[in-house]
């Protein structure tokens, strides 16, 4: 399989790993809090990668761990939380479809901060994209008006920290092996991960709060999220940056509320058949994103 084909099994594989997250997140708060589901996630993640790829960070020059830091934050540490706190309040599928504003992040701080070439049927691919996204959302917002749209900023706020992750990783990273900065990235945010979870789960253990009824099938929501919607897939997604572009690579955004909604659809949440026009809108808007550039 060459690179050509290899980035293309990549972002189909992506799509449905991160598709599936949002479902995940969703039930695994339905017995953790957002600050518990985040340090479980990523205590998880982390001893799986330690397991698959702990030489790796051998690799990892003493001048590159300020970025892979960088990575870490903009790409797990903080989106990880956001997503969270924002699926305490929309649905799941909402989520995904917001999450399509990465690729428009990216070829902004691409442009701007990395001086990376953008060519125009890119950009109006991402415009193209977006507008899909528009319809979801507001379609979502008149099936769903009991939701507090305020937490959508959160998502905002997170495609803009994968925008800025993807960047660097193509900049600053891209000779490194995908499997070193996973690792690396998750080995660093541990310490942290492991704090913010001692300290959310205090009440119980001093026996002021009892365990919620479904905290043990939450755990195994987060086991299985943990293993492949963010070890498995950030070390995929990581190579992905690195044999295509950061445009491309974050296309996959488009692809993932397709799944999205179909594991909503699946929990009973609410669409349309205008939300459906709005999924294919989007996949054209895949298609103009990679067409100008091989």
């Amino acid at each position: 399989m060459n690179n050509e084909q290899r980035k293309w099994f990549y972002l189909v594989v992506l799509s449905l790993i991160w598709g599936s997250s949002y479902i995940l997140i969703k039930k695994g708060l339905e017995g953790l809090n957002p600050i518990q589901l985040g340090g479980v996630r990523i205590i998880f993640s982390t001893a799986f990668l330690a397991v698959v790829g702990l030489r790796s960070v051998k690799k990892i020059k003493r001048s590159e761990w300020k970025w892979v830091a960088a990575s870490a934050l903009c790409g797990t540490f903080i989106p990880v939380f956001l997503f969270a706190y924002a699926e305490t309040e929309i649905d799941s599928a909402i989520a995904s479809i917001l999450n399509s504003l990465v690729p428009l992040f990216t070829i902004i701080i691409g442009f701007v901060v990395f001086k990376i070439r953008t060519f125009w049927s890119q950009v109006i691919g991402v415009l193209l994209g977006l507008a899909g996204a528009g319809v979801l959302i507001f379609q979502g917002a008149k099936v769903n008006p009991d939701q507090n749209y305020f937490y959508t900023l959160l998502v905002v706020l997170a495609a803009l920290m994968y925008a800025i992750n993807a960047n660097i990783i193509k900049s600053k990273l891209q000779k490194m092996p995908a499997m070193a900065i996973a690792t690396g990235s998750f080995l660093l945010m541990l310490p942290a991960a492991i704090a913010l979870t001692v300290y959310s789960f205090l009440p119980f253990a001093g026996g002021s709060e009892e365990l919620p009824s479904r905290f043990w099938s939450s755990v195994g929501y987060v086991g299985v999220l943990s293993v492949f919607g963010t070890g498995l897939a950030k070390i995929m997604f990581n190579r992905l940056i690195q044999i295509s572009t950061p445009v491309f690579s974050t296309s996959v955004t488009y692809l993932i509320p397709v799944v999205g909604i179909f594991w909503g659809v699946l929990d009973g949440e609410k669409f349309t058949f205008i939300q459906v026009a709005g999924a294919l809108i989007i996949l054209m808007g895949v298609y103009l994103v990679n067409r100008g550039r091989k």
